[in-house]
């Protein structure tokens, strides 16, 4: 089965002059997934991309990796061309000859109207290729491609039969000029072959098993699930997603090994002359692998779902609810060890070393055998040389001899012991110092911190900056985690607007969009704006059919209710997978919980406040298991209260509150919802319990600081 570490896609551009200095359309993108990370760069020129991908393949084949090179431009003509100008049916022989004729200086500057033009007259009657710019004419390029006559050459290769929307392979000017993108290409991939021999190979011409391997991509073959990135991502470049997309969904078929039938989809089809398109006739299987990651087995449809009779949810039976009926939805993939800070483990990780890997000094001092020291005061000659870290002695210590040694450094044979430099008095000859050090004192046995092998960090583990230290230390390279959890983040109601879009006092500017947005990044995961859709349950359905492709959870504000205009429960509840949970606690009774297209939905009330709150407790850490890690408990303080409030039982309550100097908890001044302003000012949540509660200021109370919910 044919797999690869990295893949590497390039949407390549014909331009006669560097690209924009500010990344636009229409220029070179690489776009990068799989064991070395998800990347996207823009280039301004050829040159300057090559210049990118070679010094990638090097870094890959230094890491032992395989790497698969898509290019998106066709990487033959059809049947007859290559014959009649190399004398040969061989694509790479038509490589050849044009990397010896095509002129393409780093500014971009070239000669392609030129070449064709020339090729052209090897040919009987007009063509094959056209079009160029009307001040870049030149004598037997014809304008248009009506222009062409009796040539004697296929109009479209045969995959481009299979693939109609492909453009000809002839045309070097105006929209979807590919033909100027070969000229331009064909030239740079010889070079690279060139470059690394035998370590590279070329699809569908040679054998497959080279580390490196170049083939031939299209990305329109995912347009649908492109067009749906595009409408979530207004301000990327449509190359950027494709290259992205394109990426990202064949790394998961190497991972899967559906890639090997997708290559297999060529042979009998692909003629030396004309290659293949990786991917054409497994565009299903390639569009399944772009909208999202190979996921485990999807909730069930009722794990939402209350007990029969339950009406009023309190605060604990909801979150058992969810602890107990959510798993991971997120894909898994394996990073370098650079991409990992941040990432949730999806495997335990082991040492592939010990730590420290030899016996070692803790200390600046000497060392020598302990067994050779007598009573009384010690008095030691110094061999030549010293012990240092990373320049270690290579001879051995002579029992009865000491040797200098400093921090770090590996024990020498003959040294098992060391003292402090210190504690002796030394000459450029011996040392001496006085009794009572103990065996194997200041130094460090082999693996007396992590042995090799040994089980260090569990899956399901975030990886913290230190826990990176501790993957570096031990030989760890890289490790297998889940992708991020995609949350999509929807506004909705008619009264919500864009900030500044309107001063009327009957609209309300949308506060939750970049709050929730805000809280996804805290937490790590990858945050979507799905925008704001109006109380139309039309858009609305489209709007969650296009966040149910591009998101794995779904976050809604307004319209989990049971009004007339609460569209959110009202959608979910017609899909037949809704759950209203009214919950007992202040603020945030309504909480709307189901699946759109099978990803699920968190459909939460629209006041600012209740939403804060909602997030918190029930989201944070449900998403969290969502996105393979641990449910996560906030951690609570109790702490005197510096306020009076006189709660009635039946609901749980939480008050915006902050610490004083003196370490009380004073509340916000007023209890409504609709106070933003008290979010800002707290530093927290007191937590009441269900029961009734009278407090009075020094009574104990819960203080849940916002750090503890992750967010500071």
């Amino acid at each position: 089965m044919t797999r690869f570490d990295t893949i590497l896609i390039v949407d390549w551009s014909a331009r006669s002059a560097p690209s924009p200095a500010r990344p636009a359309a229409d220029a070179i993108w690489l776009g990068q997934a799989g064991a070395a990370g998800p990347r996207e760069t823009y280039h301004r020129t050829r040159s300057a991309a090559i210049a990118d991908i070679e010094a990638r393949i090097a870094i890959e084949l230094d890491a032992g990796r395989r790497v698969l090179i898509g290019f998106d431009f066709p990487f033959g003509y059809p049947a007859g061309f290559a014959q009649a100008v190399t004398g040969r049916a061989d694509a790479l022989a038509v490589w050849e000859w044009l990397a010896g004729t095509i002129k393409d200086a780093d500014d971009n500057r070239n000669n392609r109207f030129e070449i064709a033009a020339r090729l052209n007259a090897l040919f009987p009657g007009t063509g094959p290729f056209w079009g160029c710019p009307a001040d870049q004419a030149v004598d037997g390029l014809p304008q248009r491609g009506t222009e062409r006559l009796d040539h004697g050459l296929p109009e479209r290769r045969a995959v481009e039969d299979h693939v109609r929307r492909a453009q000809p392979v002839w045309k070097l000017y105006t929209a979807g000029s590919v033909g100027s993108q070969m000229l331009l290409g064909q030239p740079w991939l010889w070079r690279l072959r060139q470059t690394f021999g035998r370590r590279m190979c070329v699809w569908p011409f040679e054998d497959t098993d080279a580390p490196v391997m170049l083939a031939e991509v299209y990305p329109s073959l995912l347009s649908r699930v492109v067009d749906d990135a595009a409408a979530l991502e207004p301000a990327a470049a449509k190359d950027q997603l494709q290259v992205r997309l394109l990426a990202r969904a064949l790394a998961r078929m190497s991972q899967t090994g559906a890639i090997s039938a997708a290559l297999d989809a060529a042979k009998g089809a692909a003629l030396a002359e004309e290659g293949w398109i990786l991917g054409a006739g497994a565009e299903e299987e390639l569009l399944r692998a772009a909208v999202g990651p190979a996921q485990l087995p999807r909730l069930k449809d009722d794990c939402f779902a209350l007990p029969a009779g339950v009406d009023w949810v309190p605060v604990e039976q909801a979150l058992a609810t969810l602890r107990n009926n959510i798993r991971p939805v997120a894909g898994t993939e394996t990073l370098p060890l650079d991409g990992l800070c941040g990432r949730i483990l999806a495997a335990e990780v082991t040492a592939a070393r010990a730590n420290p890997p030899a016996a070692n000094s803790a200390v600046d001092g000497y060392g020598f055998a302990h067994a050779s020291l007598g009573s009384g005061p010690q008095k030691l000659p110094l061999v030549q040389g010293r012990a240092a870290a990373g320049a270690p002695h290579r001879g051995s210590v002579p029992s009865g001899h000491a040797i200098r040694i400093l921090t770090g450094a590996l024990l020498p044979r003959g040294v098992d012991t060391v003292i402090l430099q210190e504690d002796v008095t030394a000459t450029a000859t011996e040392i001496a110092f006085q009794p009572g050090l103990r065996p194997n004192a200041n130094t460090r046995k082999a693996g007396e911190d992590v042995a090799a092998g040994a089980a260090m960090l569990p899956k399901a583990r975030r990886l913290l900056p230190q826990d990176c230290a501790l993957l570096a230390a031990t030989g760890c390279t890289g490790a297998t985690v889940f992708t991020r959890l995609r949350v999509g983040v929807l506004s909705t109601g008619d009264e919500v607007v864009e900030t500044g879009s309107t001063t009327a006092p009957d609209k309300t500017y949308d506060a939750n969009r970049p709050m929730l947005l805000g809280l996804v990044a805290a937490w790590n995961h990858a945050a979507i704006d799905l925008g704001h859709v109006a109380d139309d349950r039309s858009k609305l359905r489209q709007a969650f059919d296009r966040a149910a492709s591009a998101a794995d959870v779904i976050l809604t504000s307004g319209g989990a209710s049971a009004g007339d205009e609460d569209h959110v429960s009202a959608l979910l509840g017609e899909a037949g997978t809704m759950s209203t949970w009214r919950i007992a606690m202040k603020p945030g009774r309504p909480l709307a919980l189901g699946f759109w297209n099978d990803v699920p939905v968190f459909g939460l009330p629209g006041n600012p406040v209740a939403a804060l709150v909602c997030t918190l407790i029930f989201a944070r850490p449900a998403l969290s298991v969502l996105a393979g890690g641990t449910w996560t408990e906030p951690q609570a303080f109790t702490v005197p209260a510096a306020f009076e409030k006189r709660k009635k039982p039946g609901r749980r309550e939480y008050l915006r509150a902050r610490l004083t100097p003196e370490g009380t908890a004073e509340a916000f001044g007023s209890e409504g919802s609709g106070r933003i302003s008290g979010l800002s000012w707290a530093t927290g949540l007191v937590e009441l319990e269900d029961g009734a509660r009278n407090v009075r200021p020094g009574d104990p109370v819960r203080f849940i600081p916002y750090s503890s919910f992750g967010i500071a």
